[in-house]
């Protein structure tokens, strides 16, 4: 039997009062409960990413950034997949989450993301439309059905637990298709290193 996948659940939110945390919890939950899964949430507020980018092709000069990008990058780096968990500003996700994939370049390559946003009227799907064009600049593989939570305010009870029995059903099927694509994508790269 092949080892669970390592997934990384991404908390894009930075924002005093967010509601990304829960949602965060909720997804891992899910995804805790499989047996083919272990699962490293990473927080952006608790794991802040440098601003400031050295020249390209160099790493950071200051040894506190590099410091802050030790925190995050082995952890995307031993990932067989990742969910992106982010809310929508203004049709598009929060600047944090941008910051922390450009950081990084060969950790996202041949590996698939799943998605869940949250938001108002739109379930913050707008910003999964445009999280698909920048992995697919870094060589990722996005999963067609995302999670999209419509007036996320009120989707969640006070332990947590998501009020719509489809949200619950929308997770389970994003998870398996990312399972899919995990195990294959991971065979693969153990089989014939990635040509990026």
């Amino acid at each position: 039997m092949n080892p669970p996948l390592r997934l990384a659940v991404i908390q894009g939110s930075t924002r005093d009062g967010r509601l990304g945390p829960v949602v965060a919890d909720w997804l891992r939950g899910h995804a805790d409960a499989r047996p083919d899964m272990t699962v490293d949430l990473i927080d952006l507020a608790e794991t802040p990413l440098p601003t400031v980018f050295p020249q390209l092709g160099q790493p950071p000069a200051d040894e506190a950034d590099r410091a802050l990008l030790r925190a995050v990058s082995p952890r995307l780096a031993a990932a067989d997949a990742f969910v992106v968990v982010t809310p929508e500003y203004n049709h598009s996700y929060p600047a944090s989450l941008k910051n922390a994939i450009d950081w990084h370049n060969r950790e996202w390559h041949a590996k698939p993301v799943g998605f869940v946003a949250y938001g108002g009227f739109s379930a913050g799907l707008r910003a999964v439309e445009h999280l698909r064009a920048v992995f697919a600049e870094l060589h990722a593989v996005t999963i067609r059905d995302a999670i999209g939570l419509q007036g996320v305010w009120g989707q969640f009870d006070a332990d947590g637990n998501a009020v719509d029995p489809a949200a619950d059903a929308a997770a389970k099927a994003m998870l398996d298709q990312l399972a899919w694509w995990a195990e294959a994508l991971r065979t693969a790269r153990a089989t014939k290193p990635y040509a990026a």
